[in-house]
C-alpha cells in the first residue's frame, strides 16, 4: 500500500496528544469521546450500535475491513459512531457476503476515520489516563488549532444522548425469524405461545429484537419518552429496557418512566443502559468507569459460574448503592463491577452486558429464555387470580 496516495489526517486528544495518519472515510472534522474496542471481529455491528453515539472508536485489532460490509449485519439503519481509528484498513475486501468496502461505507455515511497510527500506543494511553475527548480531522492538520476547537466539546458524564438514537414512532418488529440467525436449538424449539413485550428504545440493537422474536415474543418498540400509561395500555406480558448511549443518570425521563412501570409489577428485563436505568429506578446510583468495557471476551459470573460476554459501556452501577431488596447475579470478573442484578421478590432483572451477542459469544442467551419464563409465570398468576376472583 502506497500511503503517500492517501489524504493525511490527524487525531488530537484532550490531553494534547497528537497522532498523525491517513484518511479512511469522509473528509472533514469530527469530535467525541475516544474509546477502544478489543473485539477481533464484528466491526460493522460496532459501527452501527447506537450505544456508540457520541464516540470515536479505536479498534485494537490491527486489520479492519477485510470482509467489507453488507446490509444484513447492521445493528441499526446507519453508523452511529462519530469516527473510527484503525491501524490498517482494507480497501479491497474479500468475502462472499460483502457488498461494499468499509472505506466506501464510511464515506457514504459521512463518517470520518483515520488509519496508519499506533493504535496500541493510543489504547495504552486511554487505559492509563482514561477515556477522553478527541478530534479527527482531514482539514485542520495543526494539532494546537484542533485542540482549541476540542475544548468546546462537553464530557460524556452528564450527557443524555438517547434522543439522538431512539425511534421516533412506535413499531412492531416484523422481520421473519431466519435460520441463519438462529444458534440456540432451545429458541428454535421454543413454545409458540406468544408473549407481548414492549421494548423501550434507548438505542436498541436489532439482534436483541431478533432474540426476543426467536423466543416467541411479539415485540412492540416504543420511543424512550413514551409515558408509562401508554406502555401499559398495550397490556404487555413483559417490558424490555434497551441499551443506549451517554450517561444513564442523565436520562431522567426514562428513569421516571421505569419507576412508574415498577408499580405494575410486570416482568422487566434490562440490557446495558436498560440495566443501569432499572438500577437507578430501584434506588441505586451509577458512576463513570475510567475507560469502560468494550469487547467480546469479558468474563462475568458469580459463585464459580462464568460466562464469556460481549460488553459495551462506559458507566456502571455502584454496588454499595444497591437497595437491600436487590441482589447481584453477576460481576464483571476483570474488575468486580456489577454486571447483573435481580429483585429478590419481584420479576425484575438486568445485565450490564449483551446476551444477544452480534458480535460476540452466545453464553448468555439463556437470559432471553429466563425472561420468557418470567412472563409465562406472570400470565399464569394473573389467570389464577382472575379465576379465583370470578369463583368468589
Amino acid at each position: 500500500m502506497q500511503l503517500l496516495n492517501y489524504k493525511p489526517a490527524i487525531l488530537v486528544l484532550a490531553d494534547g496528544s497528537v497522532y498523525r495518519g491517513f484518511s479512511c472515510g469522509a473528509t472533514g472534522t469530527t469530535m467525541g469521546e475516544v474509546v477502544f474496542n478489543t473485539g477481533m471481529t464484528g466491526y460493522q455491528e460496532v459501527l452501527t450500535d447506537p450505544s456508540y453515539c457520541g464516540q470515536i472508536v479505536t479498534f485494537t485489532y490491527p486489520e479492519l475491513g477485510n470482509t467489507g460490509v453488507n446490509g444484513e449485519d447492521e445493528e441499526s439503519n446507519r453508523p452511529q459512531v462519530r469516527g473510527i481509528v484503525a491501524r490498517n484498513i482494507c480497501f479491497r475486501p474479500s468475502n462472499w457476503r460483502a457488498t461494499q468496502s468499509l472505506p466506501d461505507y464510511l464515506k457514504q455515511h459521512n463518517i470520518v476515520g483515520i488509519f496508519g497510527i499506533d493504535t496500541r500506543d493510543l489504547t495504552r494511553r486511554i487505559r492509563i489516563y482514561g477515556a477522553m475527548n478527541g478530534a479527527i480531522s482531514t482539514e485542520i492538520l495543526d494539532g494546537e488549532e484542533l485542540l482549541r476547537k476540542l475544548q468546546d466539546v462537553p464530557p460524556m458524564a452528564g450527557l443524555n444522548l438517547v434522543g439522538n438514537v431512539t425511534t421516533k414512532e412506535v413499531y412492531e418488529w416484523t422481520e421473519p425469524t431466519s435460520p441463519q440467525w438462529e444458534f440456540n436449538p432451545k429458541a428454535a424449539l421454543a413454545e409458540r405461545e406468544q408473549y407481548t413485550v414492549v421494548a423501550v428504545d434507548f438505542g436498541i440493537k436489532r439482534n436483541i429484537l431478533r432474540r426476543l422474536a426467536s423466543y416467541g415474543c411479539k415485540v412492540i418498540v416504543v420511543p424512550a419518552d413514551t409515558p408509562p400509561e401508554e406502555i401499559l395500555a398495550y397490556n404487555p406480558d413483559g417490558i424490555f429496557l434497551s441499551n443506549g448511549p451517554g450517561d444513564p443518570a442523565a436520562v431522567q425521563e426514562g428513569i421516571a418512566t421505569v419507576k412508574a412501570l415498577l408499580e405494575a409489577k410486570k416482568p422487566i428485563f434490562g440490557i446495558c443502559m436498560g440495566h443501569q436505568i432499572l438500577s437507578l429506578s430501584l434506588g441505586a446510583e451509577t458512576f463513570k468507569l475510567k475507560f469502560g468495557h468494550r469487547g467480546l471476551n469479558h468474563p462475568a459470573g458469580l459463585r464459580q459460574k462464568v460466562e464469556i460476554t460481549s460488553q459495551n459501556h462506559g458507566f456502571a452501577v455502584s454496588q454499595e448503592s444497591l437497595p437491600e431488596d436487590v441482589e447481584i447475579t453477576h460481576f464483571n470478573l476483570n474488575d468486580l463491577t456489577v454486571a447483573g442484578i435481580r429483585h429478590k421478590k419481584l420479576p425484575f432483572f438486568s445485565v450490564q452486558y449483551h446476551p444477544e451477542a452480534s458480535p460476540g459469544p452466545h453464553d448468555a442467551d439463556y437470559l432471553f429464555e429466563q425472561f420468557v419464563k418470567m412472563m409465562r409465570e406472570y400470565r399464569q398468576r394473573q389467570s389464577s387470580t382472575t379465576t379465583v376472583h370470578h369463583a368468589g
